[in-house]
């Protein structure tokens, strides 16, 4: 059976995979089966150029003995095209049509406000080449704090060699944008072109400077990145997850990003994999859990974790 490796919350793991048609796909879940291409929406093109081809060879494929198979509609083309079951990904995206139509349109005064007050009190945000000096400024960031947004933080701890790795995916179609404060990095951005879309594939600052507002910033310089290589959309990950709305749907509806209902299919592979469409399990038993409930479980941990001694 062959292998590769993923980052699950920072952490590369070994999955099984296999290579149908050129794509690798791999197993996500174990309880139904799911499986997905790797590196789906990093793709430029067209992930599956025949869905329907594609899923009767994977039904036909028994390396992974997947249950279902997922997939999902490009940004730029969102309505259902597939006659497969599928339920509706939220994705926030800004559509680009000019720096000025985000800045004057999009966000409130407040965050106008936000923006300017960055620069008044001295940040800077630019490109930056993806250099060791660079990485050492990251890893710099990482470890200001083992918990972030109430739970251990990811990256916290990693090795400069690691944090290299970890953000040298996709080098040419990436760009680096770094928050200045002086000569310290306090905050950075990196934005990955899939085609005409740009996509956030992190963005962090330090806690300690939240008061100069590098986040606001870092997004502001996005957008004027994406007019200037006139992308189509500027998307930062789901707009609300299966918990619901929380602080980081707050954080990007302020920045002036908008839910983008994307169709993501289904497609059963097996008998296990009917019964769990038939039973909506296809997202897995946490979907099942009420939002209040997931909401009051997260504020429970985040206040173990502000009450444990510092490591």
């Amino acid at each position: 059976m062959e292998s590769t490796e993923i980052s699950v919350r920072g952490v590369l793991r070994t999955v099984k995979c296999a290579v149908v048609d050129d794509r690798t796909v791999i197993l996500t879940r174990r309880w139904p089966r799911v499986a997905e291409i790797k590196d789906e929406e990093w793709i430029e093109g067209e992930v599956l150029p025949s869905a329907g081809t594609f899923v009767e060879a994977l039904r036909e494929d028994k390396r992974l003995r997947a249950d279902i198979f997922t997939f999902s509609e490009k940004v730029t083309d969102p309505g259902p095209r597939f006659p497969f079951f599928y339920c509706w990904d939220s994705i926030a995206v800004i559509p680009v049509v000019s720096f000025s139509d985000w800045w004057n349109k999009r966000i409130s005064n407040h965050v106008r406000q936000d923006v300017n007050r960055a620069v008044r009190r001295g940040v800077v945000v630019r490109s930056v080449p993806f250099t060791d000096s660079f990485v050492e400024g990251i890893v710099d960031i990482y470890n200001e704090t083992p918990i972030r947004q109430g739970r251990p933080f990811w990256h916290y701890g990693k090795s400069c060699a690691a944090v290299k790795e970890m953000n040298a995916t996709y080098l040419e179609r990436s760009e680096f944008l770094g928050a200045f404060l002086g000569d310290e990095l306090i905050g950075f951005l990196k934005v990955v072109c899939v085609g005409r879309v740009a996509r956030l594939m992190q963005i962090i600052a330090k806690e300690a400077h939240r008061d100069k507002r590098p986040m606001n910033a870092l997004i502001a310089k996005a957008v004027e990145l994406c007019e200037l290589r006139k992308c189509s959309h500027l998307i930062y990950g789901n707009y609300q997850y299966l918990q619901g709305p929380d602080s980081l749907t707050a954080f990007k509806q302020r920045n002036g990003f908008e839910e983008l209902l994307v169709p993501r299919y289904y497609v059963p592979l097996s008998i296990l994999g009917r019964l769990a469409l038939y039973l909506r399990l296809e997202r897995g038993l946490r979907a099942w859990v009420p939002a209040r409930l997931q909401e009051s479980l997260r504020r429970v941990r985040a206040s173990v974790y502000r009450h444990l001694p510092a490591t």
